[in-house]
């Protein structure tokens, strides 16, 4: 069978920048999905997907002009049903034979299966393979249900009447199967080999594709377009390494603005730019934010990693004189830092704490109060936290940082980029005389802000970060916020991240409970304590983070399953499983730890009660217990000083102990004294083997 390669695009108006990956990927998975369903092309078939600002289109290898025909089986109707007694056709059959254009001369032919239940009459026949423009229709309208459109546009045809919704309009539609035009529709246009280039630089104002395998190079020689989103970015990834190292410098490194900049542009030229150096007495991060998110430009950082007066836009154009682009972008952008440094002059004049009483009018939550009433409860948190770590002289410290850490919400730079809140309060607060821990505090009571990001600097900044992520969740739980779902509007499974890394990377002594327990009572009675709703939280979120870290979920569910209070042991009491996983006793005690835990769940008489050395009567009942009590007196200490590795591996001399009582002791002995001592020995037992990780789920 004879196979081209297929080319299809859609030519629209400037599609969003931050969704066009993702709708160049989808337009290409999904019509490609569809045509290996309908047998057009196999799987192993090369595709190659293009997304520019104003363009969809995949290229598929090896499409053919036909599927080949398939052997297939359609289910018709019971036996019962199609036939009557005489074996000749009943109604029913009758129309469902003549829906499949035939008749009932076919019924000799029918083959009966049974599904256990039922007997079924099945037809066997050959189906012919789909044409490659019906096939490509279906595929076509498949794939324009399913693009993950960020918000749909609705637009009126040429006509004038009829609407179309998409994400943006549509101009020309072109389907190629070699250099042959399939005749396709969608969104109101119809298929032609006819696309346009560069808005600016192509050589024509139309270009006609000659074939679909020549599309991405016609485009480029022809239209000054690169159609690939991969070699575009890697295009202005050159060119931004190349014109900064011209001037011994770095871009700063942020793959969102790359690839919302890949997606604003079809021909990449990167120009370098300059501002006056004035601005650079204004913070960094004012500066690079201004460029970055009302520009799009690319700061330069010099070597010592401290930002330069100099930056790169990516232009679309490439004139031959290119001083008028770069003219107009730092005319642009000068009013854009004017204004960070009018802000920035202006906060200034008023204090961080003159500020504080603007936040008794700022509400925080119509349930939870204002920012003020916030700021109190944050505050006595983050006292408890920092005399927990360092006395009453970190309280201090960290009562102050947390009393001024929102007041810049308050400020004109924080009103005008949100993203600096914290950021600025740390200037602020240096600038009006605080102490440096104070204004680091400041500074990093957001962090950790995404995953990866790095934790505050020290116990003072930990004790306002852990304070402000606490206060927050055990409000927002305690008047029923919960996250569902895909749905978390407050951030709160990052806040409980960040909890967790400070807790575990900082390897701080405190213990989840006591923490939440503290902030429940700051709260009063303005809401329902979510102390254990709250924790499963947690815990569930420590699992998702462990499983991330390469952790198996069997070590993940015997560590996290016993639900250790104090995070900062979480890792080493998983080296310790992971390690006693490893011995030959592992499976044994394990399986016999299984066993041991559904007695002592189904037994009335588990529930208490000490051992009475004086019942024991069996050799390998007294045999366990002597061992049980070396084990427990070996691996107590080592379990008080955190050797979790060492105090799991002294369990493994218990093998030789449990299989031989499990063998040999009858645990349900008719005399109830018995009974119940024999259940103490267990529990005792249990209790011992499971003060690290439940072992029991180490086994299925």
């Amino acid at each position: 069978m004879t196979t081209k390669s297929l080319l299809v695009e859609l030519f629209v108006e400037e599609l969003p920048p931050k969704s066009l990956k993702r709708l160049g990927d989808a337009f290409g998975s999904v019509l490609v999905s569809s045509l290996r369903e309908q047998g057009l092309t196999g799987a192993d078939s090369d595709v190659a997907t293009f997304a520019t600002p104003r363009r969809l289109a995949v290229l598929v290898q090896d499409v053919a002009e036909r599927a080949a025909d398939q052997q297939v089986e359609v289910k018709l109707v019971p036996v019962k049903v199609g036939l009557d007694s005489d074996g000749n056709a009943t109604m029913p059959l009758k129309k469902k034979l003549s829906a499949l254009g035939l008749d009932e001369s076919v019924v000799p032919t029918l083959t009966k299966k049974s599904d256990g239940k039922n007997d079924t009459l099945w037809l066997d026949r050959m189906e012919p393979g789909a044409e490659l423009a019906a096939g490509l229709q279906t595929a076509l309208d498949a794939t324009i249900a399913k693009l993950p459109i960020p918000k749909v546009m609705t637009y009126q045809q040429a006509d004038g009447w009829s609407n179309i919704k998409f994400v943006r309009p549509v101009h020309r539609l072109m389907a190629l199967h070699g250099g042959d035009v399939i005749d396709v529709a969608a969104l109101g246009v119809r298929s032609s080999n006819v696309t346009q280039g560069h808005r600016f630089e192509a050589k024509a104002e139309t270009m006609t594709i000659g074939d679909a395998d020549g599309y991405a190079e016609q485009l480029s020689s022809d239209g000054a377009v690169i159609a690939s989103y991969t070699e575009r970015r890697a295009e202005i990834v050159r060119q931004l390494a190349a014109k900064s190292q011209a001037e011994g410098l770095t871009p700063i490194e942020d793959e969102e603005l790359l690839d919302e900049v890949t997606s604003l542009v079809e021909r990449p030229n990167v120009l370098l730019c300059s501002f006056e150096e004035e601005f650079l007495e204004v913070p960094p991060e004012c500066l690079i934010l201004t460029m970055k998110l009302n520009q799009k430009y690319f700061p330069l950082l010099d070597a010592a990693g401290k930002l330069t007066n100099k930056f790169l836009l990516v232009s679309n154009i490439t004139p031959d004189d290119p001083s008028e682009v770069i003219g107009g972008n730092e005319r642009v952008v000068r009013p854009r830092l004017a204004d960070a440094k009018f802000f920035f002059e202006t906060d200034k004049k008023k204090t961080l704490e003159e500020r504080l009483v603007g936040l008794d009018k700022v509400v925080y939550h119509n349930q939870l109060g204002t920012q003020g009433e916030r700021v109190l409860r944050v505050r006595e948190l983050a006292k408890a936290i920092g005399k927990s770590l360092g006395g009453e002289a970190m309280a201090t410290l960290s009562d102050r940082a947390a009393q001024l850490a929102k007041a810049d919400l308050l400020t004109e730079m924080v009103g005008e980029f949100p993203e600096l809140q914290g950021i600025m309060g740390g200037y602020y607060a240096r600038h009006d005389g605080e102490p440096k821990a104070i204004a680091e505090a400041i500074e990093d009571h957001y962090k950790p802000r995404f995953a990866g990001d790095e934790l505050p600097r020290d116990a003072v900044g930990v004790s306002v970060a852990m304070a402000d992520k606490l206060e927050t969740l055990v409000g927002l739980f305690g008047i029923g916020q919960v996250p569902t779902g895909d749905k978390d509007p407050f951030a709160l499974r990052r806040h409980a991240l960040g909890t967790i890394r400070m807790l575990v990377e900082g390897e701080l002594p405190l213990q989840l409970d006591q923490l939440i327990d503290v902030a429940v009572k700051v709260f009063g009675d303005k809401i329902e304590d979510p102390g254990a709703k709250l924790q499963g939280f947690f815990f569930d979120r420590l699992a998702t983070s462990l499983k991330d870290q390469g952790y198996t979920p069997q070590e993940i569910d015997a560590v996290v399953s016993l639900r250790p209070q104090r995070l900062a042991d979480v890792h080493a009491r998983l080296t310790a499983v992971r390690a006693f996983s490893k011995l030959p006793e592992a499976e044994s005690l394990a399986a016999a730890n299984k066993r041991i835990g559904n007695i002592l769940k189904k037994s009335e008489d588990a529930g208490g009660g000490s051992i009475d050395i004086g019942l024991l009567q069996d050799e390998q009942e007294k045999a366990l217990h002597s061992e049980l009590t070396k084990v427990a007196a070996s691996a107590g200490p080592d379990f008080d000083s955190g050797n979790y590795k060492a105090a799991l591996a002294a369990c493994a001399a218990l093998k030789t102990p449990v299989d031989a009582f499990f063998d040999k002791v009858m645990v349900n002995a008719e005399d109830q004294a018995l009974r119940a001592n024999r259940y103490a020995l267990l529990r005792e037992l249990h209790t011992l083997m499971n003060r690290i990780a439940d072992l029991s789920k180490l086994v299925s």
